[in-house]
């Protein structure tokens, strides 16, 4: 695993970087695989990022857009992460559909659409149960608490090993996550942090020891590269 750890004077300049990786890894995996995977995250952080991803030219037809946690509610509800980043970049841009892979969360039984998405990742990317694809670029985001995707601290969904996707749990209220090995297995993972709320959890993380189950993000440790980007309010805890 290769770590990289920067820090930026402002939330811009922090987007501006996160713009730039992305970029420079899109042609290399299309080269590379005929296609390139980015994997997107909820919350206020990543929404300028995909602000400018929206007035890049940009290779459409061979990106391929999925989530690596969303809320048990619809599209067009205010938290989703899929309605946000669809009104960000998706339906900005002539997007194939097809390319576009949501979380499924209208059934009813997120046991159920967990496992519909796991068998959608494990056809999409042609491998067998018990296998995990890698995606190239996974895009996180961190909680006060150190949570990511809908790994929470404490929770069921953080000790799963076997499965793709898993069931999380926040305060009882079920949401889709991708599992800690499907998100180690991504040849790049770049977690964007910004607000000085985050110290706390990034002292934890950053420590030679800590526990895992307390604070989920020391569990993201990819085969490929890590990339930690943060603000000067959050970031400077650990300068």
């Amino acid at each position: 695993m290769q770590k990289n750890l920067e820090v930026f004077p402002s939330r811009d300049q922090l987007v501006e970087r996160a713009l730039e990786i992305i970029l420079s890894k899109i042609e290399p995996a299309i080269q590379q695989r005929g296609q390139f995977t980015l994997v997107l995250a909820g919350g206020s952080t990543p929404k300028p990022l995909y602000e400018a991803l929206a007035a890049q030219n940009l290779p459409l037809d061979k990106i391929h857009i999925f989530w690596g946690d969303e809320r048990y509610v619809p599209a067009d509800h205010p938290d989703s992460n899929e309605g946000m980043a669809r009104q960000a970049w998706l339906d900005r841009v002539e997007f194939p559909a097809s390319n576009i892979h949501p979380m499924p969360t209208l059934g009813n039984d997120p046991q159920a659409d967990a496992r519909q998405y796991d068998a959608e990742l494990q056809q999409f990317f042609q491998v067998s149960e018990g296998e995990f694809p890698a995606f190239d670029v996974i895009l996180l985001g961190m909680g006060d608490d150190a949570h990511t995707a809908s790994l929470f601290p404490h929770t069921e969904a953080l000790k799963v090993r076997d499965r793709l996707i898993a069931v999380g749990d926040k305060a009882g209220q079920p949401r889709l996550t991708f599992t800690v090995p499907l998100i180690n297995q991504a040849e790049c993972v770049m977690f964007l942090v910004t607000g000085a709320n985050k110290q706390p959890a990034l002292t934890q993380i950053f420590a030679e020891t800590a526990d895992e189950m307390a604070y989920p993000c020391r569990a993201i440790q990819p085969q490929g590269e890590l990339w930690w980007l943060l603000d000067e309010a959050a970031g400077q805890v650990l300068q």
